[in-house]
Formats: structure tokens, C-alpha cells, sequence
């Protein structure tokens, strides 16, 4: 998430956007937004809901973190097509700003 935020610029030069969801509660994500200075949309999906409807919990994950997905991108055009999927198995693992970057520009 972090990365996102000091990478931010780059990625809405593609004229990308930034939409984040994790698993964490509300308070949770409040907390590290404002510690953060996140200032893109973070969203929280309590209980992983959407996290198991899009099939991308990990499974793997310690007990501690249950619910976490595999970290991933999805590239979403403007009508709501998903136009591009970037996922990493490890639940520790996040793409580099160049791969973010090349998806973006390949899904105009």
C-alpha cells in the first residue's frame, strides 16, 4: 500500500487510478492511512467477502492472517472490464512499479 502511495504519480501519468481493498477493519485501515499519508481509496473488506468471491484468498497465509489474498492488481477500464490480472503467490510479495506500469499502458 505504501508502495502504491510514493509510486502514485507514475501510475495516474498512464492515466490510471488507484483503488486499494484489504481484509483489514475500518479502524484498522483508518489508522494506517492517516500514519501512511495514503491518500488514494482504501477499502475494507471485513470477513473477505470479496476477497473469496474474486477466489484470491491465501490459503497458505498464517493462521494470524487468515483471509489475506494473494497480493495482486487488477487493471479495470472505465466500463468495468478487467482488462488485466497481476497476482504473486507469496502473500509477502508485490509487483514492481514498472510491471503496474507496462499492464496499465497495454490495457488502453
Amino acid at each position: 500500500m505504501v508502495q502504491l502511495q510514493t509510486n502514485l504519480k507514475e501510475i495516474e501519468a498512464t492515466g490510471g487510478q488507484v483503488i486499494a481493498i484489504s481484509y483489514d477493519s475500518v479502524a484498522v485501515l483508518k489508522r494506517f492511512t492517516a500514519k501512511s499519508a495514503i491518500t488514494y481509496p482504501l477499502l475494507s473488506d471485513t470477513g473477505s467477502k470479496t476477497i473469496d468471491a474474486y477466489g484470491i484468498r491465501n490459503d497458505e497465509a498464517p493462521e494470524r492472517w487468515s483471509g489475506i489474498p494473494h497480493p495482486g492488481t487488477f487493471i479495470v477500464d472505465t466500463k468495468g472490464v478487467i482488462r488485466a490480472k497481476l497476482f504473486l503467490e507469496g502473500y509477502k510479495e508485490r509487483h514492481a512499479l514498472d510491471v503496474l506500469v507496462a499492464a496499465l499502458k497495454n490495457a488502453r
